[in-house]
């Protein structure tokens, strides 16, 4: 392998490697996750599907040519009832056909109207490949929903692994802070083990906030389909408030859907108008249209033909009927989603005020959990509080911290979920 390939070989492989930016932000996640999706690929098929069946009602309008050929025996043929013989008249023979007939033909018919059949049969065609891909876009769009629920589960694991880190750093200055306190004979063993068993749950919660990061990081890893290193940062997303307005994928489906619906109906009506066309049969056999000569021919037959097939008025009423219920039947579907919808918009509405006035009380009381742990800290250096009690005091005030975060986190999920309702 000479120089040249080597660099090329190491520029498709540099080329090929997933580069993730060092922060990751959930909007990105929503686009990896949508472009790596294997669904996505029915967009091309639905496409190449369309374009091949338009091509085939457009050659509705170009002739149409069948051959057929047949050979046959048969135990008797017709013949003329004249025996001249009777009247007197000799020397006089009728021809009869031999019982075995031979025959090829090569039929053309070329189509000059068919009612507008063609035109609706595209226009069918067109509608139902933009219903295939507004039910893809609907499917595509509940993937954002996952993103949702594994993007923040990833910001909460980091703000707890944060925290977790926090509260170890003043385990840790309390644990030295005790082992003076029992040097200048103030505390004791059992406020040191107390300490300890806090150290140890403090360890437990961290491997498993770093459990439920790796868990969640590795399902975001293969709904995007690339791997997310560990020194990629999460971004936490803004604050937000989504509008009032609907735009979400089904309304659309829903709209194409009608539309479809009421194309299928032209293309009903186009089946009950006239058809004109040409027609050319040649042929070759034996016999050929010359019933009495029992040689080899050829021959040809063209024309105009006009067909009307009339039978389909009969039903014409109940196919508007049945064209009424079915676009009835997907207002029904757009009504009861957005009465759905409605609800959920309304749930998480209700969220996001909670979380909001959860939030305001928060500050307030780490404030005082802070306070009162501050004064046990000076009860257990007076020798006149436990170092259980105090460590009950710094869970107390750890809890309340972990409260907020999850709160705080809560509140961006909620708004972001309402933000995937109402997609806008």
């Amino acid at each position: 392998m000479d120089k040249k390939q080597i660099i090329l070989g190491i520029i498709a492989l540099w080329v090929s490697i997933p580069v993730w930016g060092r922060e990751i932000t959930i909007e990105e996640c929503y686009r990896k996750a949508q472009a790596n999706y294997p669904l996505i690929k029915q967009y091309d098929l639905i496409e190449k599907s369309r374009e091949y069946s338009v091509s085939n009602a457009n050659k509705g309008y170009l002739p149409q040519i069948s051959f057929s050929a047949k050979a046959s025996y048969q135990s008797d043929v017709t013949k003329l009832p004249f025996d001249f013989s009777h009247l007197g008249i000799s020397g006089v023979e009728i021809p009869t056909l031999s019982k075995d007939q031979y025959g090829a033909t090569v039929d053309i018919t070329q189509t000059i109207w068919d009612g507008g059949a063609t035109r609706s049969r595209k226009e069918d065609i067109r509608t139902s490949a933009e219903v295939e891909k507004k039910n893809t876009e609907v499917a595509l769009y509940k993937i954002n929903e996952r993103v949702n629920q594994i993007f923040f589960g990833i910001l909460l694991a980091d703000a707890q692994i944060r925290q977790n880190k926090l509260y170890q750093e003043e385990l840790e200055r309390n644990y030295r802070q005790i082992e003076s306190y029992i040097a200048n004979g103030v505390g004791n063993q059992s406020d040191l083990d107390a300490v300890k068993i806090n150290r140890l749950k403090a360890e437990q919660s961290r491997i498993q906030f770093v459990s439920t990061r790796k868990a969640y990081v590795e399902m975001l890893a293969r709904l995007v389909g690339e791997p997310i290193g560990e020194d990629v940062e999460f971004v936490k997303p803004s604050v937000l408030r989504a509008g009032g307005e609907i735009n979400r994928p089904e309304l659309q489906l829903y709209d194409s859907q009608i539309r479809n619906l009421q194309v299928k109906d032209k293309e009903t009506v186009s089946g009950l108008m006239p058809k004109l066309g040409l027609f050319f049969t040649g042929g070759y056999g034996k016999p050929g249209l010359n019933m009495l000569e029992d040689d080899f021919a050829a021959y040809y037959v063209a024309g105009v033909k006009l067909s009307w097939n009339m039978g389909s008025f009969y039903t014409r009423r109940n196919s508007k009927r049945q064209l009424r219920d079915n676009i009835r039947a997907v207002e029904l579907q757009r009504e009861t989603f957005l009465f759905n919808l409605d609800l959920d918009r309304t749930q998480k509405n209700n969220e996001i005020d909670k979380y909001v006035e959860q939030l305001r009380y928060d500050d307030e009381i780490i404030a005082l959990r802070n306070s009162v742990k501050e004064a046990s800290a000076s009860k257990v250096a007076n020798g006149t509080l436990s170092g259980t009690d105090f460590m009950r005091d710094v869970n107390a005030e750890q809890l309340a911290v972990q409260d907020k975060i999850l709160h705080e986190i809560e509140l961006l999920l909620a708004m972001y979920d309402l933000k995937y309702i109402t997609n806008n």
